[in-house]
């Protein structure tokens, strides 16, 4: 499934290098609200979001 999405004319989604986010791992944490969640990207290069 590949999911394209665009933003409303006239603004401006913010853009994150996931390579950036895991400082050139592969596995960065992500907190929101106080809960943790944990970005990994995958050998086929894929990106996995778990709790």
């Amino acid at each position: 499934m590949n999911a394209h999405v665009t933003a409303p004319a006239g603004t401006a989604l913010p853009l994150h290098d996931a390579r950036a986010l895991t400082k050139g791992g592969i596995q960065a944490m992500i907190e929101l609200d106080g809960q943790t969640y944990f970005l990994r990207i995958t050998r086929a290069g894929k990106l996995i979001l778990t709790k």
